[in-house]
């Protein structure tokens, strides 16, 4: 498989991945704060150091969404760019330890978001 193709569905199944972390945390602070609109929930994410850890996903997903949309192409190097990132997060590898306990609790009481980041990994290997 091309490393194109490979980011295509590592885009896929990161999204997929952020959408079932991003339930859970709503679901977490809607049983503490009571059900929140989806608009207040959007400010939250985007406002909110409590969901800063789950803008490492979104803003890598943008990322790579402008890369495939640009109307002159892209080239492997960018492809190969964001392919690294993707890797950085999923292994976890890198010093954000706030972004690390977050994601591995978010896993280990979140079955399908833990299907997601074992396929995802498997992807990416």
């Amino acid at each position: 498989m091309k490393n194109t193709e490979v980011l295509k569905k590592g885009r896929d199944l990161l999204l997929a991945l952020h959408k079932s972390l991003l339930d859970l945390e709503r679901s977490f602070y809607e049983n503490v704060h009571g059900p929140v609109t989806s608009g207040h929930f959007l400010n939250l994410l985007l406002e909110d150091s409590e969901f800063a850890w789950l803008r490492k996903f979104s803003t890598l997903i943008v990322d790579i969404d402008e890369m495939f949309a640009q109307k002159d192409g892209f080239n492997e190097e960018a492809v190969d760019v964001h392919l690294s990132k993707m890797r950085e997060i999923v292994s976890m590898s890198h010093d954000d330890k706030d972004f690390i306990a977050k994601y591995q609790s978010g896993l280990q009481q979140n079955l399908e978001a833990a299907a997601i980041q074992g396929e995802l990994r498997s992807l990416l290997a």
